[in-house]
C-alpha cells in the first residue's frame, strides 16, 4: 500500500488532461502477431537471384541484373522489380482508400492514376552491408496538387509497405503533374 502512495504524483500526472493531449498517439499501431488475418500470400523461391518463383497465381524466372554482374536476361525479373511492383500497387490502393474516406474523387480510368516506383539496392556487396532505397513518382490526372498531396500523406500512414519500411528504408514520394 505504501508503494501506491509513492506513485500518487505520477498517477496525477498521467491523469492530467494536459499530458493526455500531449502524449496521445498520432500514429496507428497494430500488433501484427495477433491482428486478424486479411489475406496470406505464399511464394516458393528456388535458385535465389538466378532461379524462379512459384506462387498461387505467379510463375516467374529470376535473373541477376547487369548492374550486379549478372546477365540481366530479357523476360526475367529480380527481387527489386518485384518489390517495386508490390509497393507501388499497394500504395496506389491505399491512396484510393484514403481519397474515398477524405471525400476526394480519384479518376475511374486506370491510366489516369500512375505510380512510378524505383527500388534501389544500395550499400556494399563485398561487406554484405546492403539495403534498399525507394523513390515513388505519383501522378493523378484531374486532381488538384494540394488534394493529391493530402491523399499521399494519408496513404503513407495506411499502406502496409510504407508502414513496414518506415524508419528502415529511405523512401521519397514525389507528387508530379500528369
Amino acid at each position: 500500500m505504501a508503494s501506491l502512495y509513492r506513485c500518487r504524483p505520477l498517477l496525477r500526472q498521467i491523469a492530467s488532461p494536459r499530458l493526455t493531449q500531449v502524449y496521445a498517439p498520432t500514429a496507428r499501431y497494430i500488433n501484427t502477431e495477433s491482428a486478424p488475418l486479411l489475406y496470406s500470400a505464399h511464394a516458393k523461391v528456388v535458385g535465389a537471384r538466378k532461379g524462379h518463383v512459384e506462387a498461387e497465381n505467379l510463375v516467374v524466372d529470376l535473373t541477376m541484373s547487369k548492374a550486379l554482374g549478372g546477365p540481366g536476361d530479357k523476360g526475367k525479373t529480380n527481387p527489386e522489380e518485384l518489390f517495386a511492383a508490390g509497393y507501388g500497387a499497394c500504395f496506389q490502393s491505399a491512396m484510393n482508400a484514403c481519397a474515398a474516406k477524405m471525400g476526394i474523387t480519384m479518376p475511374t480510368e486506370k491510366e489516369h492514376s500512375v505510380i512510378d516506383t524505383t527500388v534501389e539496392l544500395v550499400g556494399d556487396m563485398k561487406e554484405l552491408d546492403m539495403g534498399l532505397r525507394v523513390h515513388m513518382k505519383v501522378q493523378v490526372k484531374g486532381l488538384e496538387k494540394a488534394d493529391l498531396e493530402k491523399v499521399v500523406e494519408e496513404a503513407k500512414k495506411v499502406c502496409p509497405y510504407s508502414r513496414a519500411t518506415k524508419g528502415n528504408v529511405a523512401t521519397r514520394v514525389e507528387v508530379a503533374a500528369f
